[in-house]
């Protein structure tokens, strides 16, 4: 029984309760269809239109029991069909939604809003040739509306086809009068104009578009985007002096634009990829910036830009002239600035001594060398800010933090100061100090945000969990920091809250935060979706064009690349080390002694209690209250925020593969993608996937040292296989061993092993890969290869510094050495306690073997504390976990925290003022 077979009365309460979801008075249209169902129960599309207003007022289950049954009772119903699609859509079942449609129209096939609505999902999953044919049979139906004939256009453009794009702009632009457009739609008229000349231009068609732009510019109102155009046209058709006057146009409107700069460069001849230059070119780059410098007096870019292809004497003068000014007027950005000279062979020497001059000049005559006029004090202060930062950069952190420090002793008011020190000792190894002096830094300016973030990620790079939530809260919403941050898509939070709680072993909430960034992802994608009528209504294509292009290489960012990075390794620890089953769980507390057990039963209490304190609090606050307004505050409690559920996977390897496929699909050129890939396909007994990834590996990096252990560690795994026997392991066996002389150029195991490290002798890593393997392959020569790490030389890097040298061997690498010693190379059994006799004389060679072994890992430790003397992970005696040091801080026994910055954040930071402020 269709809607057309209600009676009059029926009728019009039907089209109440459209009208009604239109304006989104849903409590109006369910009354309105309670009327016609007390008539009328059976009415399928008033059942799914009252289903359809249901699930807009969060009654999904009751929706789709309404709607479903709604179809059953008119299954010939487009209505039905059009309102089920609608629902999927409503939860992003956008496939289902695509069916209902289809089936829709199968009923009515000319119905423009079921059209319209499928056009839009074919353009969100990119189900193109369905785009085109859709919105043609929408132009079709509509000739005389203007979305269809520009839609029609698109999506020829996306399917790439965008000659036959430009032919339908050019049919729509002869069915308008000459006097178009009004006033009122030049804007949108002028963007479809720009949209058809760049639609020329990508066919090819140059003389053609140029020809358009100059006979459509009065039309055009965009003036901006026009001579961006015309100059890119201009280059194309090799027209470079008409295009260097029109640069020069450009540059007179905004002279701190780098791209109109490398486009003046590419029409004169003048630019280079690869930023290398000959003497000529460089005479003449340096007389065009002069030229351009008298011009452009103002400009900050004319003044920089020269510094990257300068050299010797001219780049020193050229920085002095750069740097001088900067210093005066305390820049505090301008070390980040000149950073990217640093990887310039010899331009960061030529800085350090330039700074170290005007540093001398400064402390003897107050002015800089060759002037005459005094400086004002705090030139001397922004100098000594910039040195710590150029040490810091060539890993000198002691000099680095007696500059800083001097700086602080001069002004000790400039937060970037405290900031700075901060970096300079995480940089260093101490990450409980940076997070003490990052609070400083907050402390000084609790309405600065930037500055609560930064002191936020410190506490958390720190595993100071409790503090960061707290300190985190200042900037949220009514104190509920979780919601808000994830509300606000706060992402470098959630990865640095995942990467401190994986540290810490808690898998659950690591995981919990990693899959948090990618649902962020998830709804940036699903954000797009009001964007495909929104940008043809409003004209704006190009910008259109560019988004989906955006969206479709959205997962290639670095924070999806983090998170997934983040999840796969949470899997694969998971698969590693299965949390324990009830019963076993129960067995082991069996064995321990009474003390022991009664211990580990008072902190489970603890923890119980304390989680059903949050559960409550999070019940009080989703039921809490009613608002001004009458509404009830809708809080979403989490029904698992320990992410205990996430760890409950049959196989944690499947879930990683899931996030491994996409990073191989977005991030194919990450080294990272395909070490995992390998880690996983290993674990799964899936040689020849692994076999994949180390080529990938190989074709990123060979001489990469973790290239080479995944190498020989294949090989090695493919030996110990029983032989074939089935015709699939016969195939596999053969293309191993067919890849097998080319990536092991024909040698052994051993002697690939041999060959890489003769290759590799001075570099820390390549050894502890090379005596890692030797381990692997004979498991007999362990001291031998604890051996090879012990003789590891940490030289010296030939940089030409002006206060002292920098060792090769950086922290993380030595800390990476440290585990392996520990995990790896270390003698578990030797070391661990057996419950069975053993005769005197092995008892006596075991103890031998387990003091060499703690030896070896005391003596690395101890070589390495004096090496990074800030390190608190090998207690360096100038670090917090030193009792004497100037930088202590008694820990805390909870995730490392520490007492004293807890009082900070209270009495410094003042938080209890604040708890009850909402900013």
């Amino acid at each position: 029984m269709g809607s057309g077979s209600l009676p009059p009365k029926e009728g019009n309460l039907f089209k109440l309760i459209v009208k009604s979801y239109e304006t989104k008075q849903y409590k109006k249209g369910l009354k309105a269809a309670d009327s016609i169902l007390k008539k009328f129960p059976i009415h399928g599309e008033t059942l799914s239109m009252k289903g359809l207003t249901l699930n807009c007022m969060d009654r999904k289950p009751e929706a789709y029991q309404l709607v479903r049954l709604g179809l059953k009772n008119d299954l010939k119903s487009h209505v039905c069909w059009h309102v089920y699609g609608l629902l999927y859509r409503s939860d992003r079942e956008y496939r289902e939604a695509i069916k209902c449609y289809r089936n829709a129209l199968r009923i009515d096939p000319d119905n423009i809003e079921i059209l319209r609505d499928l056009s839009l999902l074919q353009a969100q999953m990119r189900d193109l040739s369905g785009f085109v044919e859709t919105r043609q049979q929408l132009l079709s139906l509509k000739p005389n509306h203007r979305m269809n004939w520009i839609g029609f256009a698109v999506a020829h453009h996306l399917d790439t086809n965008p000659a036959k794009a430009v032919e339908i702009l050019e049919a729509y632009e002869g069915t308008l009068e000459d006097d178009y457009p009004p006033e009122n739609e030049r804007c949108e008229h002028g963007e479809m104009l720009l949209y058809k000349i760049s639609l020329l231009e990508e066919c090819g068609f140059h003389d053609k578009a140029l020809a358009e732009l100059h006979k459509r510019e009065f039309k055009i109102v965009d003036k901006l985007s026009y001579k961006e155009q015309e100059v890119s046209l201009l280059v194309k058709l090799d027209r470079v002096e008409e295009a260097v006057k029109l640069y020069r146009i450009l540059l007179s409107m905004n002279p701190d634009n780098y791209r109109y700069y490398e486009g003046l460069q590419k029409c004169m001849g003048l630019y280079s990829k690869t930023g290398q230059y000959s003497a000529d070119k460089i005479d003449e780059l340096d007389a065009l910036y002069k030229s351009l410098r008298e011009q452009y007096t103002w400009s900050s870019a004319v003044k920089r830009i020269p510094l990257d292809f300068l050299q010797g004497d001219q780049f020193r003068e050229a920085s002095i002239n750069y740097i001088r000014p900067l210093l005066t007027k305390g820049v505090p950005s301008l070390f980040s600035d000149l950073s990217p000279l640093y990887d310039h062979t010899g331009k960061a020497d030529i800085l350090e001594q330039i700074v170290l001059e005007l540093e001398q000049s400064i402390r003897t005559t107050g002015k800089y060398p060759g002037r005459e006029e005094l400086e004002p004090p705090s030139t001397l202060m922004w100098i000594l800010f910039f040195l710590a930062q150029h040490y810091d950069r060539r890993g000198q952190y002691d000099v680095a933090l007696s500059k800083i420090d001097e700086s602080l002793e001069h002004t000790p008011t400039v937060i970037d100061l405290y900031s700075v020190k901060s970096r300079i000792l995480k940089h260093a190894g101490d990450l409980a100090a940076a997070a003490s002096l990052a609070d400083e830094a907050r402390c000084m300016d609790l309405a600065d945000r930037y500055v609560n973030s930064e002191c936020v990620k410190r506490m958390l790079q720190a595993d100071q969990m409790a503090l960061a939530e707290k300190t985190a809260v200042l900037f949220t919403k009514d104190g509920d920091q979780h919601n808000n941050l994830h509300d606000m898509q706060c992402m470098w939070y959630e990865l640095a809250s995942g990467a401190s709680y994986f540290r810490q072993g808690d898998l659950g909430r690591a995981l919990k935060k990693y899959l948090a960034v990618e649902k962020h992802y998830a709804d940036i994608t699903e954000d797009q979706f009001d964007f495909h009528s929104y940008c043809l209504r409003k004209m704006t294509l190009r910008s259109y064009v560019e988004m989906l292009k955006f969206q479709d290489r959205l997962h290639s960012y670095s924070y999806f690349h983090k998170a997934a990075v983040g999840a796969i390794r949470c899997y694969i620890k998971l698969y590693d080390s299965p949390s324990k089953s009830t019963t076993e769980q129960d067995e082991e507390m069996a064995k321990m002694p009474a003390a022991q057990k009664k211990k580990l039963k008072a902190k489970q209490r603890k923890a119980d209690a304390r989680a059903k304190k949050e559960e409550e609090k999070n019940e009080e606050a989703a039921t809490s209250g009613t608002a001004k307004s009458g509404k009830k505050s809708l809080k979403p409690v989490d029904p698992d925020p320990h992410g205990e559920k996430l760890l409950q996977v049959e196989d944690p390897l499947v879930e990683a593969t899931k996030y491994l496929k996409l990073l191989q699909k977005n991030s194919p050129d990450s080294l990272e993608t395909h070490l995992l890939s390998f880690e996983v396909n290993m674990r799964k007994q899936k040689v020849l996937l692994a076999l994949q990834a180390l080529k990938q590996l190989l074709r990123l990096d060979t001489e990469n040292p973790y290239s080479h252990s995944c190498m020989i560690r294949l090989f090695h795994k493919v030996d110990s296989l029983h032989s074939p026997v089935s015709d699939s392991e016969k195939l596999v066996w053969s293309v191993l061993e067919a890849e097998r002389p080319s990536q092991l150029l024909g040698m052994s195991l051993i002697e690939a092993n041999k060959f890489f490290l003769t290759r590799h002798e001075d570099s820390l890593m390549h050894r502890a890969s090379v005596a890692e393997m030797l381990y692997l392959l004979e498991p007999s020569k362990k001291s031998e290869a604890v051996k090879l790490i012990e003789d590891s030389p940490n030289s010296v890097v030939p940089i030409g510094g002006a206060l002292g040298p920098v060792r090769k061997w950086k922290l993380k690498d030595c800390i990476a050495v440290h585990k392996l010693l520990g995990t790896v190379l270390a003698d578990h059994d030797a070391a661990s306690s057996k419950s069975f006799c053993i005769p005197t004389h092995l008892c006596m060679l075991e103890q031998r073997i387990t003091f060499y072994y703690i030896d070896t890992l005391a003596g690395w430790k101890t070589r390495c504390s004096e090496l990074f003397q800030y390190s608190t992970y090998f207690e360096g005696k100038q670090s917090s976990a030193v009792p004497d040091s100037v930088y202590n801080l008694c820990r805390n026994s909870e995730n490392g925290a520490h007492p004293e910055l807890g009082q900070s954040v209270d009495s410094n930071g003042k938080l209890g003022t604040f708890k009850d402020l909402t900013i």
